[in-house]
């Protein structure tokens, strides 16, 4: 079910910030040889792509600051460190923000939810609903568990 989907996308997040809990700032930050993003920049990734692939797609306003959603769209890279306070922030609205979707879905607020191309276009999947959307977040946040886990042994 949704609400299932919901709770297991939370559980991950939690999963992914128990992995990440010992690391210093200059470690969060650091973008190894080889790659154009680091740890913290995926985290707000997850965090932007909630919104981009839920909230934008039903023609609805994102539900956070522009600052953790624009820099951290499909294609940017970081452009300058992320503080600390921002980092924490991050973390937060990780798990924050999934539970504004659920209430938001509770609200029925995703009435209007479009067809995605560049999703179809990426990863071969037809996101039409929101249901089919929230299944994609977690194969989604996984993908990039992936790609932080690697970090983590470079940094």
């Amino acid at each position: 079910t949704m609400n299932n989907n919901l709770e297991n996308i939370k559980k991950y997040r939690q999963f992914l910030l128990a992995q990440i809990s010992g690391l210093t700032l200059e470690h969060l930050n650091k973008i190894p040889a080889g790659y154009n993003n680091n740890i913290i920049w995926n985290l707000g990734h997850l965090v932007a792509a909630t919104q981009a692939i839920c909230y934008k797609r039903a023609g609805l306003m994102i539900t956070i600051d522009d600052k953790y959603f624009t820099p951290f769209l499909t294609n940017t890279k970081p452009e300058s460190l992320i503080t600390s306070e921002e980092v924490e922030i991050i973390k937060e609205l990780l798990i924050s923000n999934i539970d504004t979707l659920q209430t938001d879905l509770e609200n029925k607020l995703f009435s209007n939810y479009t067809k995605s191309e560049k999703i179809e276009r990426v990863y071969a999947v037809q996101l039409t609903t929101i249901e089919a959307a929230i299944e994609f977040l977690l194969y989604h946040d996984g993908f990039h568990s992936g790609y932080i886990a690697g970090l983590k042994r470079l940094v």
